[in-house]
């Protein structure tokens, strides 16, 4: 049995290039998104993309799983930046998500980077979103440890 699902659904008026839709998430922890097909490939102009949605996931889910790692060692983080960033590409004449970057900014007392590095790779392992998006993009990391 799962331990935990979650349901967002969209509804879609319209053709591709001129319709919308909305995006609702099941949780309720935001007001229904405004979604289009230019909002995911020219600008956001206050509308979401499945690829934002794909960063928001992969960001939080990997802030989770860094934290975890650096506590487990000790050192639970003061603050941890975590940012990510995909793509939407063309290859070979079609769509696709191309990658993900995440970008880490932490703050954590009692570390040395050695021992930042090693929290940082276990997380990069053990996050189910990365987990879930290897093998199907690419995924680059770049983790600093600061001040």
């Amino acid at each position: 049995m799962a331990m935990a699902e979650r349901t967002a659904s969209t509804v879609w008026e319209g053709d591709l290039a001129h319709g919308n839709g909305t995006l609702t998430l099941g949780s309720g922890a935001t007001t229904p998104l405004p979604v289009t097909w230019a909002s995911r490939t020219q600008r956001a102009d206050g509308k979401t993309s499945p690829e934002e949605l794909i960063a928001a996931a992969h960001a939080s889910c990997f802030s989770m799983a860094l934290s975890n790692e650096l506590a487990q060692a000790g050192n639970a983080p003061d603050q941890l930046d975590v940012s990510a960033t995909v793509t939407l590409d063309e290859v070979d004449g079609g769509l696709k998500v191309a990658s993900s970057k995440l970008t880490v900014r932490a703050r954590v007392a009692g570390i040395d980077q050695a021992a930042f590095q090693q929290a940082v790779q276990a997380a990069a392992d053990g996050c189910p979103v990365s987990g879930a998006l290897k093998g199907n993009l690419a995924i680059e990391l770049d983790a600093q440890l600061e001040g």
